[in-house]
């Protein structure tokens, strides 16, 4: 940094996962780059989603895992160490301290400056440190926004006073409710739902869509989740949504439904939708509206900006809110922009150096669950909905003779779609204990764009679960 000018060659505002990417890439692309954070290094995946999360979630499936396993489940029956599940997840968590991360950003030779930075400008930002000092900075080249999102909250009068969880708190709480309201039916719902429950808590998880759980998915994997979950013990209500809310002086929550009943809890959790983090960074200043997304090119560079300086990745762009989307559009982005730079050519072609294509054609996802659920690339419905033309192969994973070795009455399904003119694969979605180990196998197929005669020659090692993947190419041969 030159200390008179304050002058980069990159601004990045935000470091979580993304932010921390397309910093190092645009470093190593030998830039010098700067990243402005006012809360911990490593973002919400880091301490508030999941990590925290998936260390909830693990001692859960395992134990649901064990259950079905003869000579194995007898030894599995008592209940979860609830202050022991709690303590790993701190430790996962890094106890909510990023000197780790603080290291890591150091090692790879890209300044730190903590505080809230908001643009005054075309590449100009400013920066409010925690010390109440500003601190002017200037871009020479980008500024990339990597703000991320946060929890949406619905328009409930009073809904302040009664303190709502929200995702940071479902994944931070010290302590375990004995009841807990649930509203959503969204991957971070039915995670929290399968936690909080095997972990003690009462939950009632109230969904107000009619399609069910996990609605943007294949239709079955929603319904085998709320199976999972039922077996639990959670109580979940389709078609329900909140009236009204109220925490009484006893510190008792009560919550109205629309079908009219009235349901006490000890805390309520609203995992209904993320809202981007724009409000406050001086978007007005650059001709954009403070709260709205940054919606991108292929190069996560932003559209509605003249001269072509700004970038975003990461949940903000609203292409594909997952941790490791974030981290791949930050790679594509850190390239463009030191391709750029250079004045390089820049290979903007589908499934290019410079170009998130798997955004739009191959993403990734796993819900922990019990069942897991694992997808790739398109659904039925998304097909339908762009004009594919799809070929739909469904197998039931419990005739898979890995699957039986893996737990006793297994139960799960797999779908795969073919490019009905193309006779590749375009999407495949795995229900069932286990199954998220499948996935990075089906992406590659929808990646690589593989004809089906070429996946006869990938033959699955007996016995294990990704045999399925042959039971699906018999199927579909008939």
């Amino acid at each position: 940094m030159n200390d008179a000018s304050r002058t980069y060659d990159v601004i990045v505002i935000g470091a979580g996962p993304a932010g921390e990417n397309v910093a190092e890439r645009t470093r190593a692309a030998g830039l010098s780059t700067v990243i402005l954070e006012h809360e911990l290094l490593g973002g919400e995946c880091s301490f508030w989603a999941c990590e925290p999360s998936k260390a909830l979630l693990r001692p859960v499936i395992a134990r649901a895992d064990a259950r079905r396993v003869p000579g194995l489940r007898q030894a599995v029956q008592g209940a979860l160490d609830a202050p022991a599940v709690l303590a790993h997840r701190d430790a996962m968590a890094e106890h909510w301290k990023d000197d780790d991360q603080v290291d890591w950003l150091n090692s790879v030779s890209v300044d730190l400056i903590r505080g809230h930075g908001r643009f005054t400008g075309p590449r100009q930002v400013e920066v409010r440190t925690p010390e109440g000092d500003t601190v002017p900075l200037t871009a020479r080249q980008v500024v990339v926004v990597a703000t991320g999102t946060g929890a949406a909250l619905p328009d409930l009068p009073g809904l302040a006073a009664v303190r709502p969880w929200t995702s940071r708190e479902a994944t931070s709480a010290d302590h375990v409710p004995g009841r807990l309201v649930v509203v959503g039916g969204g991957v971070v719902a039915v995670e929290m739902a399968t936690a909080w429950q095997a972990l003690g808590s009462e939950v009632t998880l109230l969904v107000r869509s009619r399609e069910g759980l996990l609605p943007r998915m294949e239709p079955f994997a929603g319904e085998l989740v709320a199976e999972g979950l039922r077996e639990l013990g959670v109580d979940v209500r389709v078609g329900c949504s909140v009236t009204s809310v109220a925490r009484d002086v006893s510190g008792e929550v009560r919550t109205t439904v629309s079908d009219g009943d009235e349901i006490a809890s000890d805390e309520i959790l609203f995992a209904v939708g993320r809202s981007p983090k724009t409000e406050d960074l001086g978007l007005e200043t650059i001709g954009l509206t403070p709260g709205q997304w940054l919606p991108v090119d292929d190069t996560c560079r932003v559209t509605i900006v003249p001269e072509g300086w700004l970038y975003a990745v990461g949940d903000i762009n609203h292409r594909a809110l997952m941790t490791h989307q974030g981290k791949y559009q930050a790679r594509v982005a850190g390239a463009a922009i030191g391709a750029r730079a250079r004045a390089q050519p820049v290979d903007d072609a589908k499934w290019g150096d410079h170009v998130a294509t798997a955004d739009t054609e191959a993403v990734p996802q796993v819900v922990f669950t019990h069942p897991e659920v694992a997808s790739v690339g398109l659904t039925t419905r998304e097909a339908e909905r762009r004009g594919r033309r799809v070929e739909v192969v469904d197998y039931d994973i419990g005739f898979v003779a890995g699957a039986r070795q893996y737990a006793e009455g297994y139960h799960g399904r797999a779908r795969m779609l073919l490019d009905a003119e193309r006779d590749t694969v375009v999407g495949v979605t795995f229900v069932g204990p286990g199954v998220g180990e499948l996935l990075h196998s089906a992406t590659v197929a929808v990646v690589s764009e593989v004809p089906v005669r070429r996946l006869w020659h990938a033959v699955p090692a007996f016995p294990t679960i990704s045999e399925v993947w042959l039971r699906l190419l018999e199927t579909r041969r008939g």
